[in-house]
C-alpha cells in the first residue's frame, strides 16, 4: 500500500497537535513504548506536542506525518544535533503508526522517508532506541539498522513493567 507522507512546516505541525495528541495516545495505549504509561490522556499528549513547536520552527526537529481517512495514522521525527562536533548525526524519534492502520508498511514508509530527509541535510550517521523484542524492533533490525546493545530494565512499558531497550544506528548517504 502507498503512503503519502509529508514533512510538516512549523504552522501545519501547529495545525495538527490534536491529531498527533490522539494518535500518541492511541499508540501508547495501544502498548507502544514511547514514554508515557497508559492510559494516555489525550491533552497531556497535547502537552507534549505543543512542547516541540519550538524545535519544529527552528528545524531542530522534523515532523513527518501520514494521513488516512481517519485523520493522522502514522509520524515519524528527526532530532538534528546541534552540537558542532555532531551534526553528521540525527536521532529518529517517536515513529508511530495508529493501530488501525498497521500492518501495511507504513511504519517502514515513514522510516525510509526520515532517512532521506536525513541524508539530504548531510548526516551519515543515525540513532534510535527501542523497546527490546517489540514490533519496532524487529521493524529496525528489518531495515538494516545495526543494534549495537540491550539496556536491562532500562524503562517501563505503558502498563509500568520494566523493559529492555534496545540502541540502534544505521549509516546512510
Amino acid at each position: 500500500m502507498t503512503h503519502t507522507i509529508t514533512r510538516l512546516s512549523a504552522e501545519e505541525f501547529r495545525d495538527s497537535v490534536r491529531e498527533l495528541a490522539g494518535l500518541l495516545a492511541d499508540a501508547v495505549d495501544g502498548g507502544s513504548s514511547l514514554g508515557f504509561l497508559a492510559p494516555l490522556d489525550r491533552d497531556a499528549a497535547a502537552v507534549w506536542w505543543r512542547d516541540r513547536e519550538p524545535a519544529v520552527a527552528d528545524g531542530s526537529l522534523a515532523v513527518w506525518v501520514s494521513r488516512g481517512a481517519g485523520g493522522v495514522d502514522g509520524t515519524v521525527g528527526l532530532a538534528f544535533e546541534g552540537r558542532a562536533n555532531g551534526r553528521n548525526r540525527a536521532e529518529v524519534v517517536k515513529l508511530m503508526v495508529h493501530r488501525r492502520a498497521r500492518g501495511r508498511g507504513l511504519g517502514r514508509g515513514l522510516l525510509a522517508a526520515a532517512e532521506r530527509a536525513a541524508a539530504e541535510a548531510g548526516a551519515t550517521l543515525l540513532l534510535l532506541d527501542t523497546e527490546t523484542g517489540s514490533a519496532a524492533d524487529h521493524l529496525y533490525g528489518a531495515a538494516g539498522w545495526t543494534r549495537y546493545g540491550v539496556v536491562p530494565d532500562y524503562a517501563a512499558d505503558p502498563a509500568g513493567s520494566l523493559r529492555d531497550c534496545s540502541f540502534y544506528y544505521k549509516r546512510i548517504g
